[in-house]
């Protein structure tokens, strides 16, 4: 890879997830740190991600937005690392179904955290709370790795969104849940991310 590769984030956020995934590529990367007023707001960084929000990642001149997005991209540029499974082998379907996943995760943990009524089973993407939490126990139940046999950027993702909202009591403690979570964590480039980041915030 010889383009340049451009990190924006801010520690207090979700970013943090990026900032894992890029360590495990061993790329080389800048970090430019936005803060949450004037910095995302600002014209220059609007044209790289005009939602105003982190992370996003400059490669050349591609830009790429949303943590699923940026893990997958990542995890392509770096095939000698597998983290992605082949393309076309059975595994690559978990391996998109539970990084999408975290889609539905998300409406839902927004939905608890603000207080919010919870939508109609029917319309919301998470169906009911019970239906998910059940689902992604069972996903990571007496499991390390989601697809395949290996740690890919499915592990990375789901085991970072579980921590991130198990310590804002959003879900519940099960084993399942902070197992999964630990054993990941446990990694050499989940260390140096923290590191780079520093503790992680309390809400954002």
């Amino acid at each position: 890879m010889t383009a340049a590769l451009t990190f924006y984030t801010n520690p207090m956020s979700r970013a943090r997830v990026t900032r894992w995934m890029l360590e495990e590529t061993g790329l080389p990367y800048q970090t430019e740190i936005l803060d949450y007023g004037t910095g995302m707001k600002a014209p220059a960084y609007r044209a790289i991600n005009p939602m105003g929000k982190v992370p996003a990642i400059r490669h050349g001149d591609t830009v790429v937005t949303e943590n699923a997005a940026i893990c997958m991209y990542l995890a392509d540029l770096v095939p000698e690392k597998k983290l992605a499974p082949p393309a076309g082998s059975p595994a690559r379907g978990p391996y998109y179904r539970w990084i999408s996943f975290m889609g539905p995760l998300e409406q839902l943990m927004v939905t608890k955290s603000t207080g919010g009524k919870m939508p109609d089973p029917g319309m919301a993407g998470f169906g009911t709370e019970d239906d998910l939490v059940q689902t992604l126990a069972g996903a990571v139940q007496d499991r390390d790795h989601l697809a395949g046999d290996s740690f890919t950027a499915a592990d990375l993702l789901v085991s970072s969104y579980i921590g991130w909202y198990l310590q804002f009591q959003l879900l519940p403690a099960l084993p399942a849940f902070t197992r999964f979570v630990e054993l990941h964590r446990g990694r050499p480039a989940a260390a140096r991310a923290f590191e780079l980041d520093g503790p992680i915030p309390e809400r954002r």
